[in-house]
């Protein structure tokens, strides 16, 4: 953890208070709140739930901010003694640090705009730019909870504060915020892919977000190492890409062992759906090659025939809803209309009409 990214952080999250120096530079609004935190355990005492839930990402043990920002004065000594054991210098850099009166300004990661003109290959690229430009959470601490069962108009909430408080995240943290900025992007469907690998006897666990624009897979995502998160969409199968990373991971010394994808995110904000994270786990060590190439196939058409089962399902079930409850006045081509334009005839023809009205339509209810 460089010095300079100290600097920056202690910038970004320290609580107001005490002589430490009570000011933020890097957010736009005074934030990161109480927190409840979790006790550092071995990593080989803890077996890492599978959906990567527990206090412990790429083999690192780490306390979840639970309770929002600003950041609690325990929490954020915590926090501190947590970089003094990883730093090589301890405790003289937290020092050092901790005791500036005054800090350099660092500036705030500018969210990318695009023009119509612009390529979505080139967006995706601005987009991952941007997500490296908040930096990868060094800290022991992440700023951000990601409940994978909340909905998704949830966790577009959780982007945008991502946004306004451009702190480090971490891969999950990634994920969520490459969904928000793809949000409506034409032709891209998004979907995440999680990876667990082994090295030294020891499990680790990285998830990006899945991309697939224009027949090719992609990804967009956030890790230590630069071939572990942002591939540009030129797979040819989802195969090619699932392979791009095993590779990247050998570079590594990691051996990948379990791949689970799940299916496209909707592009609608305000859907109250949740995010499908594993529709097919597939453990590498039990699959062959041709094994592997087919389970992929199928999953790839299980995400296309979703496409096209939600294009036949109406965009808009709020204007589908507003027909079905108009007032009976309208709907039922207004027989008051009818009636009135009965009223020439005799009392008895009048009469008949009505009957004959009431007896078609049935029982009716005046609103």
């Amino acid at each position: 953890m460089s010095e300079a990214f100290c600097v920056e952080l202690r910038r970004s999250v320290m609580p107001g208070g005490r002589g430490d120096g009570a000011f933020f530079v890097r957010r736009r609004s005074a934030s990161v709140g109480p927190v409840s935190v979790e006790r550092h355990t071995p990593l080989r005492e803890v077996e890492q739930d599978e959906d990567g839930d527990e206090e412990f990402q790429d083999g690192v043990p780490f306390y979840v901010n639970r309770g929002g920002l600003p950041v609690d004065e325990a929490t954020w000594d915590r926090m501190w003694k947590h970089v003094a054991k990883i730093h090589p210098e301890g405790e003289k850099m937290v020092q050092k640090i901790r005791g500036m009166p005054y800090l350099p300004k660092i500036p705030t990661p500018c969210v990318p705009t695009f023009q119509l003109s612009t390529l979505v290959p080139d967006r995706l690229e601005a987009i991952q730019r941007y997500t490296r430009e908040l930096q990868y959470n060094h800290t022991g601490t992440q700023f951000f909870e990601i409940k994978k069962n909340r909905p998704l108009t949830g966790l577009m909430d959780l982007a945008r504060e991502m946004i306004r408080e451009s702190l480090p995240i971490k891969c999950l943290e990634a994920v969520i915020l490459g969904i928000y900025l793809t949000n409506g992007m034409a032709g891209v469907e998004r979907f995440p892919i999680s990876f667990k690998t082994q090295f030294s006897g020891s499990s680790f666990r990285h998830i990006v977000l899945g991309i697939h624009y224009a027949g090719r897979f992609g990804s967009l995502g956030m890790s230590r190492r630069e071939d572990l998160m942002f591939k540009p969409p030129a797979c040819r199968t989802l195969l090619d890409l699932v392979l791009e990373f095993e590779g990247s991971y050998r570079r590594c010394w990691h051996s990948l062992k379990k791949v689970k994808i799940g299916q496209y995110v909707s592009h609608d904000p305000h859907s109250v759906e949740q995010i499908e994270w594993k529709h097919s786990v597939l453990d590498l060590d039990r699959l062959s090659r041709d094994e592997l190439r087919r389970e992929l196939e199928r999953h790839a058409r299980d995400m296309r025939l979703k496409v096209l089962k939600g294009a036949a399902v109406p965009s808009s079930p709020t204007r589908e809803r507003r027909k079905d409850t108009s007032s009976p006045q309208r709907s039922q081509s207004s027989p008051h209309r009818r009636n009135g334009r009965s009223e020439r005839r005799s009392s008895g023809e009048k009469k008949a009409t009505e009957q004959k009205s009431v007896n078609d339509v049935g029982y009716q209810i005046r609103v």
